[in-house]
């Protein structure tokens, strides 16, 4: 069995995304006898669906792990649903969605086929914070996530997936000149954050 991670690029005047860095960084390995696809996305609204979708449709993964930065939050959030619309921006191409349909004429929700409470508590008992979080707001991270599970439904596959968003690393914060840092993890703790999210993920297939 074959699992996607994706990640993003830089955004928003960030130099760094962890999100993307994971995914680059596991891209290849094997994890409790399964392949990792780590692929790096571009935060645009316009390239990001064809580019998704033809990683989804080569890799054939039973497990999929897309990954995003979430600035000012304090822990792993393990997003619950993703909504049809785009409102947000700009992206890296300059574009600037208001109040547009991700599909027209799709389902308004998809909620994560991931184990989200099982891995809220893996990550806890293992001493990573980390919650349940309801929206996955109406920027690329919620567009991901819902054409990653649009797909997978028009397809009828039966493949697990869901939305992780990932804190600042330290690295991120100690760049920044502010009076008062943001929160962020460690970047090992994010990585060992991913690696415990999958393994329970292919338990619970």
């Amino acid at each position: 069995m074959n699992i996607l991670i994706t990640g993003f690029e830089p955004y928003g005047g960030e130099d760094y995304n962890p999100s993307g860095e994971i995914a680059e960084k596991m891209n290849g390995e094997i994890l409790n006898g399964h392949k990792i696809l780590g692929v790096k996305l571009p935060v645009s609204f316009k390239r990001v669906g064809e580019i998704l979708e033809s990683n989804i449709s080569d890799s054939n993964p039973s497990v999929i792990l897309n990954l995003g930065l979430a600035p000012r939050t304090a822990h792993i959030r393990v997003e619950r649903v993703a909504i049809n619309i785009m409102d947000g921006g700009p992206d890296n191409d300059g574009y600037r969605a208001i109040d547009e349909p991700i599909v027209p004429n799709g389902p308004a929700a998809y909620f994560s086929t991931l184990p989200i409470r099982r891995i809220v508590e893996a990550l806890r008992n293992t001493g990573i914070p980390s919650a349940i979080s309801n929206s996955a707001g109406t920027f690329l991270c919620n567009y991901v996530m819902y054409r990653t599970l649009h797909f997978i439904h028009i397809n009828g596959w039966n493949v697990k997936a869901g939305f992780i968003h990932l804190p600042y690393t330290s690295r991120q914060v100690a760049g920044k000149t502010v009076r008062f840092p943001p929160p962020s993890l460690p970047f090992t703790m994010l990585v060992e954050a991913v690696k415990i999210i999958v393994k329970t993920s292919l338990e619970n297939l």
